[in-house]
């Protein structure tokens, strides 16, 4: 076998494509991987973000009961409505 210019030229842009191929793959699996660790981070973020949303409702329902109205009344009806809202659309999930 004969090995000229051509033959090496060929070679040389299969080893490109092939390394090129190699990366693109790489990197995908690496996005992949960021992906599963910002999921999780993400549910870690909504699950403290439940607790401090149930804090804040006991603490206007504290501020309630102590007399205190206005802001306070809205700003509870409001929060209930949207945790109950949030509890139905958790369930349907």
């Amino acid at each position: 076998m004969y090995v000229n210019g051509d033959t090496i030229i060929k070679l040389a842009a299969l080893a490109g494509a092939l390394g090129t191929l190699g990366i693109i793959l790489y990197r995908v699996f690496r996005w992949m991987e960021r992906q599963k660790v910002q999921d999780i981070e993400i549910q870690n973020i909504k699950k403290e973000q439940c607790i401090i949303c149930f804090a804040l409702l006991a603490t206007l329902d504290g501020l309630k009961q102590l007399g205190a109205n206005g802001g306070v009344t809205e700003a509870h009806k409001k929060l209930g409505k949207h945790l109950n809202q949030s509890a139905h659309k958790w369930e349907g999930e």
